[in-house]
């Protein structure tokens, strides 16, 4: 009798083991972006803002009473090398979500391996208009984002030209990857609703160092401004060979813009340009304020600049939505999660802005075009280009109704 009472006993005590166990085994979040290359500045801020906002959650807690394990990889910018890695989170690490993406057709190639397996990615970086659209002709789309979408910055970029500062004859410079190419479609768009028609629309490469050619046809072609889509390294040669040229006119373009990259290769040269942004780098609200202090204290960056203060922000606001999608659900499988994100009963104070039932069944976009603001590169950092956006930013906006 005695011993069978020590084997129900030592049966009990195993099994509590293998439930405290159980309990305690970690929450594994995928983290892609280019931490090497010409989108690093991106990458790497955006993997530091994950970082915190994960550091923070586990300190006091964590998720469930688990804690978060971040499964970093560099997918340098390169669908093949997105592709590879999407397939190892899944099959390998069996992370419970992703977030990341900086490079929309990276995005592109690779989240579809995530629609598969019904895990949720979390686009924090990645703007082209069709990335959330890419599964619309599914039942469910696993697909998310809190970037602000190209179908919203085009028109900003068009309103900053045009109507605001009056200029009829722009030309468009836009790089050759997907994000260049969509965007420039998106730009165009934008200006036909305006009556307006480029003056000159030109193409250039990734890495592309003289761009003097298109450069020349846009002036010849009378533009008044310059609207970019690219990234930081060639809108720095656009900025730079405009300087050579003699003739400097305004830079508005996208938010990468505002890549440390841009503004350190671009110099003095790169002064003025303006573009859309959903953070700029000043403690506006005591939310902006305790993010931007932590990430300067645990990251350390030069000047006490982030490079891409919005990658950093957007990064972080990111944990904390799916932490609390993860939360309402109780569950880590993937259909709760996605379920939950689509009905989030609970606001969460980013540092973007306090998300308010952020998303539906059919809008995966957080930010509407009320969110994100003009900046304006000036002395080596950006700024608000306006007073008005400066002192809106006092207080965190929240998600205004829009059609998707």
């Amino acid at each position: 009798m005695g011993i069978c009472l020590k084997s129900v006993v030592s049966a009990l005590a195993l099994c509590a083991l293998a439930n405290v166990s159980y309990a305690a085994d970690p929450i594994k979040i995928g983290v892609d972006g280019p931490f090497t290359g010409g989108s690093s500045s991106m990458g790497v801020s955006m993997r530091d803002g994950v970082r915190l906002a994960a550091a923070e959650i586990n300190k006091g807690g964590g998720v469930l009473g688990r804690q978060i394990v971040l499964v970093e990889r560099d997918d340098e910018a390169k669908n093949e090398r997105g592709v590879q890695i999407a397939q190892e989170l899944i099959n390998k690490e069996k992370v419970v979500a992703v977030v990341g993406y900086i490079n929309t057709g990276v995005a592109l190639a690779s989240q579809r391996f995530f629609q598969e397996a019904k895990i949720p990615v979390f686009n924090n970086v990645a703007t082209g208009s069709i990335v959330t659209r890419q599964f619309t002709d599914q039942p469910d789309n696993y697909v998310f984002r809190n970037a602000a979408a190209d179908r919203i910055q085009a028109p900003m970029i068009v309103d900053e030209a045009v109507t605001r500062r009056g200029f009829k004859k722009v030309a468009i410079l836009a790089d050759s990857t997907n994000y260049g190419q969509l965007g420039r479609e998106d730009l165009e768009k934008a200006l036909a609703t305006k009556g307006v028609k480029p003056v000159a629309v030109e193409k250039f490469n990734i890495k592309d160092v003289d761009m003097t050619a298109q450069l020349l046809k846009a002036k010849e072609a009378g533009a008044e401004a310059v609207l970019t889509y690219g990234i930081g390294p060639e809108l720095a040669q656009i900025a730079n060979g405009m300087a050579k040229l003699g003739w400097k006119v305004p830079l508005i373009g996208s938010w990468t813009l505002s890549m440390a990259n841009y503004i350190d290769n671009a110099s003095t040269n790169g002064e003025g340009a303006r573009m859309p942004q959903t953070f700029i780098q000043e403690a506006n609200t005591p939310k902006r304020k305790a993010f931007i202090d932590a990430y300067l204290k645990e990251f350390k960056p030069k000047n006490n600049r982030i490079d891409s203060p919005v990658s950093a922000a957007q990064g972080y606001d990111s944990i904390y939505l799916l932490a609390a999608a993860i939360t309402q659900a109780g569950s880590t499988d993937g259909p709760k999660v996605r379920a939950a994100l689509e009905s989030l009963n609970t606001k969460v104070e980013g540092v973007v802005m306090v998300y308010d039932k952020p998303f539906t069944h059919d809008d995966h976009e957080a930010i509407s075009p009320n969110v994100p603001v003009v900046g304006e590169v000036k002395g080596g950092r950006v700024i608000y280009a306006y007073e008005a956006d400066r002192k809106g930013g006092s207080q965190l906006r929240t998600k205004q109704a829009t059609s998707n």
